[in-house]
């Protein structure tokens, strides 16, 4: 494997809150604390006018590198639902973008690159992220930080897998053909590209984490397209260098992504505190294949579009199924659809609380 960049030392910040009463860190750690803590993907946006009143004229770039916008539209579910914590408004390619590669976010399509990479010569020309190249988000943390209060912050990063699956896709793939191609192909360039982005991963973190944030999510939301042994082979140790070297600074760190029911081991042999887990299986299996610990999950995201008797049984079936593991935090099994109402959301997040572990 081709020697990559060092990755960045790592700094705990002086000033992390202590924040012992949050439903959200204390189920992370294993906990039962006296409510199931609950948050949604993509909650920051889509579904909130709010939010769409705010973007309007604005990129998605250009908000992502906002420090008050981004802290804005990450406040914004916080105030209207009440979910345990906040995640923070970005994207998995932001630090991409920020680093100087040609890429953007199409809307109705997701991130699209203006050259894909597949060969030797356009992953050594990657470039590598500079810290003060994503200070903006930084200040958006540390915003953020002074304006939470008792909620904790979620900082994200995408895993290797999934950022290098856009780039030699050149956009969102069905297939992941050209991917897997040269996973196979060329299996030490392949380590070579994972090995960068693994770095990219990491500076991105670490800047999120010393400005505050108090937990991680790693988004790896393609490799549920692997077989469990081309995972183990090829992206486990990459995503496992991520959140080794997160590791020190002490939060939980969270591992999610779709479709990986037959990777939910893995993933968690690469080093999650918490699994996340989507709506194709059921909490309490997802936890006997897992041998316990924490999971995060489940609500099929399609489902806010039901009725509410629907939907309120299907919330109580996921917290009955959730008591298996050590510690649940309840979450969609993906992100907010956009035209979701706002209010099915807050009155999600109600029942949830009510009902008591």
């Amino acid at each position: 494997m081709s020697p990559s960049p060092a990755s960045p030392a790592q700094t705990v910040p002086a000033a992390r809150r202590a924040l012992p009463g949050a439903p959200f860190l204390a189920a992370a750690r294993g906990e039962r604390p006296g409510r199931t803590p609950v948050w949604f993907m993509r909650q920051a946006g889509r579904s909130l006018p709010e939010y769409r009143a705010l973007r309007e004229g604005t990129s998605m770039f250009e908000a992502c590198f906002d420090p008050e916008m981004l802290a804005e539209i990450t406040l914004q579910p916080i105030r209207r639902h009440g979910v345990d914590a906040a995640i923070l408004f970005s994207d998995i390619v932001v630090p991409l973008k920020a680093a100087g590669l040609d890429i953007d976010i199409v809307a109705g399509t997701g991130p699209v690159v203006a050259e894909p990479i597949r060969d030797a010569a356009g992953v050594r020309a990657l470039p590598v992220l500079d810290p003060e190249q994503v200070e903006r988000v930084a200040d958006g943390v540390r915003l953020l930080v002074g304006s939470l209060g008792e909620t904790p912050l979620i900082g994200f990063a995408g895993a290797p897998f999934t950022l290098a699956s856009y780039l030699i896709e050149g956009g969102p793939s069905r297939n992941h053909e050209h991917t897997k191609a040269l996973m196979h192909s060329e299996p030490a360039l392949w380590h070579e590209l994972a090995g960068r982005l693994a770095d990219m991963a990491i500076t991105f973190l670490s800047a999120q984490l010393d400005a505050g944030a108090d937990a991680i999510q790693l988004f790896d939301s393609w490799a549920g397209a692997l077989s469990e042994r081309d995972y183990r082979e090829f992206v486990l140790p990459h995503s496992a260098k991520v959140l080794d070297a997160v590791a020190g600074y002490g939060v939980p760190r969270i591992h999610f992504g779709v479709g990986t029911g037959e990777l939910l081991v893995a993933m968690r042999d690469a080093g999650a505190d918490v699994v996340g887990v989507d709506w194709r299986i059921p909490l309490d299996e997802a936890v006997r294949r897992l041998g316990g610990g924490v999971v995060q999950g489940n609500l099929d995201p399609a489902l806010l579009h039901a009725s509410w008797p629907v939907l309120e049984a299907e919330v109580r079936r996921i917290l009955a199924e959730g008591r298996a593991a050590d510690g649940h935090i309840f979450n969609l099994g993906h992100g907010v659809l956009p035209g979701v109402d706002p209010d099915v959301l807050t009155r999600v997040v109600g029942l949830v609380h009510e009902i008591q572990q």
